[in-house]
């Protein structure tokens, strides 16, 4: 899937979400580079939550607001690997799973943060014991 074709679909899908999740988001924007892990060869960062925090958090001040990235790079990085690579539900898992971190944060709940550390954590117990 080219650059092109994957920003297409990613608006798409972006179409099928219901307004209520999307309250307090100021985008999602679709990046043409990859995002290596750094502390993992060959791990790739599909998407990322941007969440500035409080206002006054850093400076940070009206404008900045919480984003999505998606990483097409990325995307491209793990398909060259993966001939069974699904590119379509690749992208949903990837928006909506930054979605959650998005309500979640709204709601001031980080399991999802957990969890996603909990993986990491299961990650690098499989690559200690390669």
């Amino acid at each position: 899937m080219d650059y092109e074709a994957f920003r297409a679909t990613a608006e798409q899908m972006l179409d099928e979400i219901p307004d209520p999740f999307l309250r307090g988001l100021q985008g999602i924007h679709v990046l043409e580079k990859a995002y290596p892990e750094a502390d993992f060869e060959g791990v790739w960062r599909m998407g990322e939550y941007l969440d500035p925090g409080p206002e006054d958090f850093l400076g940070a001040g009206d404008g900045l607001g919480r984003h999505i990235a998606l990483y097409y790079g990325s995307f491209v990085a793990i398909a060259a690997g993966d001939p069974t690579f699904d590119w379509e539900q690749e992208i949903w898992d990837t928006i909506t799973h930054e979605l959650q971190h998005h309500v979640e944060s709204l709601a001031g709940d980080a399991t999802l943060i957990g969890e996603d550390l909990a993986a990491i954590e299961s990650f690098e117990a499989r690559d200690e014991d390669d």
